[in-house]
């Protein structure tokens, strides 16, 4: 379980004049106690299926969010028509394996709810604690390796040695923050058009646009082909202005590791729709957020036919083919913060 651990981050300015030349010395001590910010939701998951291929069996998988050092599930209740299992598919992430067996003509539906708490992740904080992990030789090759969606070809890393070099980045945290910084300046957030949300590195690259899935594919992409691990996560985003209602879409963000440091959460897309927190994205997530999953190209339990690119949306099969699922009802209400 997840305790709050004293923060770690008080930053001293001390501007020192020369003429009419302004010197900036920073310097980060050790002074604040305060806990790190948390936000705990009640939320409601609904899949409601209404076009089954009739007389067909198949199955369903509802992705879970999972417990984590800086996040917590508790009061999981599943309401549904069907026999069904919790398990857990690829990198440990959570899911809902529903056997649909004589699917009603009318369709059926599923709903999931939970109470989650999210604390501000903080990656200092997980070091002070002892919770930062040490990435192991399998982990490592893992999140070394490309996705469908972002190869790590001579292209890729052509453009990430560019990037770096001309920061004059060295050590892997530098890379890491040069190729943050490049994509936040060079990337526009916007959803117009086609081609956007698959995480398509060559798309991202070419377009300079996309959401937060196009972001990370090539913050992920130039990291890896750079030999830093790196990997994906995605799951829904609370509203700061509002204590309740449905959420539409979903976020995704990224982390790197660093030998010296560990994992480092980053996320260049929210740096990128609010520029003033651009500092605070390289190192920190925001505790107005639900982490489902991890990783692409994922493999459910049991296996179905074809890797799903990211998991936060429902997927189904029928006689072994895909089955076209509406998004969910997602809605949440909080109760504390």
């Amino acid at each position: 379980m997840y305790s709050n651990p004293p923060a770690k981050q008080t930053s001293l300015f001390a501007r020192l004049r020369s003429g009419s030349i302004w010197l900036l010395v920073i310097a980060t001590t050790v002074a604040s106690t305060a806990p790190p910010r948390s936000r705990t939701v009640r939320l409601t998951y609904k899949t409601t299926v209404d076009n089954w291929p009739v007389a067909m069996n198949g199955a369903l998988w509802i992705p879970l969010p999972h417990d984590s050092p800086v996040q917590k599930i508790t009061g999981l209740t599943i309401d549904c028509p069907f026999p069904y299992r919790l398990d857990t598919a690829q990198y440990g992430n959570g899911m809902v394996y529903v056997r649909v067996t004589n699917p009603p003509r009318l369709g059926f539906t599923v709903t999931v709810q939970f109470t989650a708490t999210r604390w501000e992740h903080f990656a200092q904080r997980l070091q002070l604690t002892g919770a930062a992990v040490e990435l192991d030789k399998l982990d490592r090759i893992r999140w070394l390796q490309p996705d469908r969606l972002v190869p790590i070809d001579g292209k890729i890393g052509q453009w990430a040695r560019q990037v770096v070099d001309s920061a004059g980045a060295r050590t892997d945290r530098q890379k890491a923050k040069a190729i943050y910084d490049h994509i936040i300046a060079t990337v526009k957030y916007d959803k117009t058009g086609t081609g956007w949300g698959r995480g398509d590195i060559y798309y991202a690259c070419d377009a300079r646009r996309g959401n937060c899935t196009d972001f990370h594919a090539i913050f992920i992409g130039y990291c890896r082909a750079l030999g830093i691990p790196a990997r994906f996560a995605i799951g829904l985003s609370l509203p700061t202005d509002r204590s309740g209602g449905q959420l539409n879409g979903y976020h995704c963000w990224a982390e790197f590791y660093s030998s010296e440091d560990g994992w480092i959460p980053i996320d260049a897309s929210e740096a990128a729709k609010n520029p003033a927190k651009r500092a605070y994205f390289f190192g920190t997530h925001d505790e107005h957020r639900i982490e489902f999953s991890v990783g692409r190209d994922l493999l459910l339990y049991p296996e179905q036919s074809q890797p799903l690119n990211y998991f936060i949306y429902p997927y189904a099969e029928a006689d072994g083919k895909p089955v076209a699922l509406p998004n969910p009802l997602v809605t949440y209400e909080d109760t504390g913060r």
